[in-house]
């Protein structure tokens, strides 16, 4: 049994996170389902990042100049990308 902190917060259990290739950086998806609470993981952290680089270029569409990614991203998104990459990495090798 797991407990909800006061930020609404919860630590999904080792065994299911392993089982459901749930790794630190991993987004997933949250929705409620029949009266229940359903988290899913996204399927291929790589389009994950794929996503994140096609928002960035939305984004960014109408600037006459763009910073390529890596350079002068702010260091929370460089870490959050570099845990999503870890995270497919390691999904790949096991």
């Amino acid at each position: 049994m797991v407990t909800v902190d006061s930020k609404g917060r919860v630590v999904l259990p080792q065994e299911v996170r392993k089982r459901l290739g749930i790794t630190p950086g991993a987004e997933v998806e949250i929705h409620e389902e029949d009266g229940k609470v359903v988290v899913e993981p996204e399927d291929d952290p790589e389009q994950i990042i794929e996503r994140m680089e096609n928002l960035v270029a939305e984004a960014t569409a109408d600037r006459t100049e763009t910073t390529p990614l890596g350079e002068g991203v702010e260091p929370v998104a460089q870490t959050h990308r570099a845990a999503v990459r870890k995270g497919a990495t390691k999904d790949r090798d096991e």
